[in-house]
């Protein structure tokens, strides 16, 4: 939660590229952001892996009007309209995009390697058939900043009430990512999202932060295996709703092309 999931690059960056609002290199620039390199597989018409230029332009030329975003976790299908295979792979990979207007979603496969500080991460985006169908559990955007504001409410009390400590070098570190990330401007989303969609995506970073950190990973004095499970039970709702918000804040440009309003 602390960094937007590659989905919602691809799908922000995609939707304003379908949207003509930019062009096709600068968006494959800030879908790729700090990876080495994002190839698509499994496309119609091509043989092998092509570059993600190429790929947004095929897919428009296969009908894709529009991408969402899906966020699932074990137990709960989010952005996922199926088949099973395909939210199998979604699930595994714990994101995907679904594409509107043609048949198809993207699942990514990442590969890391070389040493701390120095790693080379590549990503091949998987095309697999999909079902067309309403996605699973996705909140309007209006939803979503409601069931926000509760879950932050609820987050905070849950750190109080567990005795998480928001102090120490590993927390001090990922508050201080937090705060990097939202003055480096609203480059989250693309243009062509509405303002309160970014509004939505920032505080469901913020809501993922201390989900992170009341989860003890790092943070705070020893956990035993009984508090974890109290922290998580506690969690779960919270870290849900900021899951779905996400998925909303993401896919707030089609829904409002949908509806007519942009």
């Amino acid at each position: 939660m602390l960094s937007e999931p590659r989905s919602g690059r691809l799908a922000a960056w995609g939707n304003a590229l379908l949207a003509g609002l930019v062009s096709p290199d600068d968006a494959a620039l800030a879908i790729v952001g700090e990876d080495a390199v994002h190839r698509v597989r499994g496309l119609p018409g091509e043989q092998g892996p092509a570059g993600l230029t190429l790929a947004l332009g095929r897919l428009r030329a296969l009908g894709v009007t529009g991408l969402r975003v899906a966020l699932p976790a074990p137990g709960h299908p989010l952005g996922l309209s199926g088949p099973p295979e395909f939210n199998d792979r979604a699930l595994d990979a714990e994101e995907a995009v679904l594409c509107f207007g043609a048949a198809f979603g993207l699942v990514p496969e990442v590969s890391e390697a070389g040493p701390d500080g120095d790693v080379h991460v590549e990503v091949v985006w998987h095309v697999l058939p999909v079902r067309e169908a309403p996605p699973a559990d996705v909140p309007s955007l209006g939803e979503a900043e409601r069931e926000l504001a509760e879950a932050l409410r609820e987050a905070t009390e849950v750190l109080s009430k567990l005795d998480v400590a928001g102090s120490g070098p590993v927390a001090e570190a990922a508050i201080d990512a937090y705060r990097a990330r939202s003055e480096r401007g609203r480059e989250v989303l693309a243009p062509g999202y509405p303002p309160r969609a970014v509004r939505v995506l920032e505080l469901a970073q913020r809501v993922g932060l201390l989900v992170s950190l009341a989860y003890g990973k790092g943070h705070g004095g020893a956990v035993s295996a009984s508090e974890m499970a109290a922290r998580g039970a506690a969690l779960q709702p919270v870290e849900r709703t900021a899951r779905r918000a996400q998925v909303a804040a993401y896919n707030s440009m089609l829904e409002e092309r949908e509806r007519g309003v942009r």
